[in-house]
């Protein structure tokens, strides 16, 4: 049965926290990446998400991290594992959103 409450960490030091999931499947908490290619210093930011409530308990989710320190969002989609012994798995994807200053440049804005 996977759990999203309580905190994360990937293979590249970034962690999350996620607080307390409620009775619909939504979620808030805190991203605290290690990655950034912004010009200002790295700081928490806020996230926002939701879980399907499986039986089983492998459930998907998303959230968006609306970063502090950049003009920029990101969404992660993902599903939760019941690995070996026991061990809770999240697998994810992302997209990032930098804002640009132009509609000719929107071709670059998404990773």
């Amino acid at each position: 049965q996977c759990d999203l409450t309580g905190w994360w960490e990937n293979e590249l030091g970034s962690k999350m926290r996620v607080d307390a999931v409620d009775s619909q499947g939504n979620f808030t908490g805190e991203y605290h990446t290690a990655v950034s290619s912004a010009q200002k210093p790295i700081e928490p930011s806020p996230l926002l998400g939701s879980q399907h409530l499986d039986e089983d308990g492998q459930c998907t989710f998303g959230f968006t991290v609306n970063w502090k320190f950049s003009d920029s969002t990101a969404v992660f989609a993902g599903q939760c594992f019941a690995g070996d012994g026991g061990k809770e798995v999240l697998q994810s994807t992302w997209l990032l959103r930098e804002k640009v200053d132009s509609l000719p440049s929107d071709w670059k804005a998404t990773r």
